[in-house]
């Protein structure tokens, strides 16, 4: 599996772990990982506690931008490096109140189809994104060999 990573992400993940896991560094339009080929098809936001809650407050207007851009995805998510509870503990450093930020969250979700995915550290995140991009891509190879065959069987 081939992972995109956007140019623009200052602290990539790791995925040196998985064998079957490539990364390249390319500028995304959207998201912070994507699959090579289909990067306007599926794609992950990445964020650290400190960094959503940013994009909740003085990043709003931009983020909201992302997520518009992002409703024509197939697979768009946002994955946090930490839980639901350093959220609601307030373990960040905006004044933001937690309530505000799981409400800003779960608006997301039915506003714009982005699912938060709390992966609770770096490592989580990791393992986040390279399963949500593998099971996209195999998700999509399965149905391309479906069709596939059925043009095949039209064919003969």
């Amino acid at each position: 599996m081939k992972i995109v990573i956007d140019s623009r992400e200052q602290l990539p993940l790791d995925f040196s772990r998985w064998d079957d896991v490539t990364v390249e560094m390319a500028g995304l339009p959207v998201g912070d990982y994507a699959l090579r080929g289909i990067e306007t098809k599926a794609a992950i936001e990445r964020k650290s506690i400190d960094d959503l809650v940013g994009s909740l407050s003085s990043g709003r207007e931009r983020f909201e931008a992302e997520l518009m851009k992002a409703r024509g995805y197939d697979l768009f998510v946002i994955v946090v490096e930490a839980s639901m509870d350093d959220v609601a503990q307030h373990r960040y450093r905006s004044k933001m109140l937690p309530a505000s930020v799981l409400q800003s969250l779960f608006t997301y979700q039915a506003r714009y189809g982005a699912p938060t995915l709390w992966a609770g550290s770096r490592e989580g995140a990791a393992y986040a994104v390279k399963s949500l991009l593998d099971k996209f891509l195999r998700e999509h190879v399965e149905g391309l060999k479906a069709i596939l065959k059925a043009h095949d069987d039209v064919a003969a």
